[in-house]
C-alpha cells in the first residue's frame, strides 16, 4: 500500500493498523470506519489553483503511516480502527456529498493511504455522479497505489512533504524525495497537485533543509506548482514556538527568487500572502480571506484561465464555483 511496504506475519498488522493479516489472508479491518465527515471549502485544504471556491465532503477514517510529533489530528492519526466503529458505505458517502451540494469527496483529516481501496470506491461511485475527488496526503504511496488512485478519478492532492534528508529530530526513516516522484507522476496522469510545506520551528526551518525542498520542488514539479509555506502551531508532543514570521517570508521569498510563480504563506490568516497575483503583471486575480474566496476576477472566456490584464495562463484544474457563506 506505502513506501513501508510492510510485511506482515500471522495476527499482526501493518504500522497503520488498518491492514492485518489473518491465516494468510489480508484484510482490511479499517474499510468504511469513518471518524470525521464534514463540508469543508476546499481552500483549507490548502488548494488553491483546483475547484476555486468550491467545497467538499471531507471524510476520515483510522490510522497513519507516519508519526509526526506535531500533528494536529493526533486523536485520529494515532489511534487504530478495532472494527468495531460504525461502517458508513461509500456509496452513502456519495449521496451525503449531492444531499449537502458538494461539488466533490476530499479523503483528509488522517492520512487517507490507510484507507486506500475505501477511498478507490469513494471515488468511483463519485466520479459516476459528476463530483471530483482529491485527497490531503503524505504521499507515501507505493506507485502502484498511487496509480489505483488515479485510475479510479482521483484528480487533486495537497501533498506534504515533512522534511529533508538532513531533519535529525523527527521523520529521520523516511525519503521525503517520494512525495516529488510521486507528485511528478500525479501531474504526468492529469492531475493536479499542490505542496505543502509546514515549517515547523528547530525542525524542518533550516537553510539546508528547504534549499533542498525548493530544488526538489523545481526539478520534479517546474515553476507552476503552487507551494503551500504554512505556520506550525504547538500540536500533540512538539512543543517549539509557532514559526516566526520572518522565517516563512524567508523561505517565501527564496523560492520566488528561484523562479516558482506561486508561493503562498498560510496558517497567518493574512490576504496578502493567501491571494493568487498574476507572476507577469502582479494584478490581484483571486482574493482569499479566511479560507474563502472573495472576489474572483481571472477571465475564462477563452477556455483557460487568464489575467484580465496581460494574458498570463494561470494554472487553474476544475472551474470556480461562487459561494455566498454567511
Amino acid at each position: 500500500m506505502c513506501e513501508r511496504k510492510c510485511v506482515l506475519p500471522n495476527g499482526v498488522t501493518g504500522v497503520c493498523g488498518n491492514y492485518v493479516n489473518t491465516s494468510g489472508v489480508l484484510y482490511h479491518r479499517g474499510y468504511g470506519r469513518l471518524s470525521a465527515i464534514e463540508s469543508r471549502p476546499i481552500e483549507i485544504k490548502p488548494l488553491y489553483h483546483y475547484w476555486p471556491g468550491s467545497t467538499a465532503l471531507t471524510y476520515s477514517n483510522y490510522g497513519c503511516n507516519f508519526y509526526c510529533p506535531w500533528c494536529q489530528n493526533d486523536h485520529l492519526s494515532f489511534v487504530k480502527p478495532s472494527g468495531s466503529e460504525e461502517y458508513i458505505p461509500p456509496e452513502k458517502l456519495v449521496e451525503l456529498a449531492v444531499l449537502k451540494g458538494d461539488e466533490g469527496l476530499s479523503a483528509s483529516f488522517n492520512e487517507p493511504l490507510t484507507n486506500l481501496d475505501y477511498v478507490v470506491d469513494a471515488t468511483e461511485i463519485a466520479v459516476k455522479h459528476g463530483l471530483y475527488s482529491m485527497m490531503v496526503t503524505n504521499m507515501y504511496f507505493t506507485v502502484k497505489s498511487l496509480k489505483t488512485v488515479l485510475d479510479a478519478g482521483v484528480d487533486g492532492f495537497s501533498a506534504d512533504i515533512k522534511g529533508c534528508p538532513q531533519m535529525k529530530r523527527a521523520l529521520v526513516g523516511v525519503d521525503h524525495e517520494v512525495v516529488f516522484r510521486n507528485a511528478r507522476i500525479a501531474l504526468d496522469h492529469g492531475a493536479h497537485v499542490e505542496i505543502v510545506y509546514l515549517v515547523v520551528t528547530n525542525t524542518n526551518d533550516f537553510k539546508e533543509c528547504y534549499e533542498w525542498i525548493i530544488s526538489k520542488h523545481l526539478d520534479y514539479l517546474g515553476l507552476e506548482a503552487p507551494l503551500h509555506v504554512n505556520r506550525y502551531h504547538p500540536a500533540h508532543r512538539w512543543r517549539e514556538p509557532p514559526t516566526p514570521i520572518s522565517k516563512l517570508l524567508e523561505i517565501r521569498e527564496y523560492a520566488l527568487q528561484q523562479g516558482l510563480k506561486y508561493v503562498y504563506v498560510g496558517n497567518t490568516w493574512n490576504p496578502d500572502y493567501e491571494s493568487t497575483k498574476c507572476p507577469r503583471c502582479g494584478k490581484t486575480l483571486i482574493y482569499r480571506s479566511g479560507y474563502r474566496v472573495l472576489d474572483f476576477k481571472l477571465d475564462s472566456s477563452s477556455g483557460r484561465y487568464k489575467c484580465p490584464r496581460c494574458g498570463e495562463v494561470i494554472p487553474i484544474k476544475g472551474r470556480y464555483v461562487e459561494k455566498h457563506f454567511y
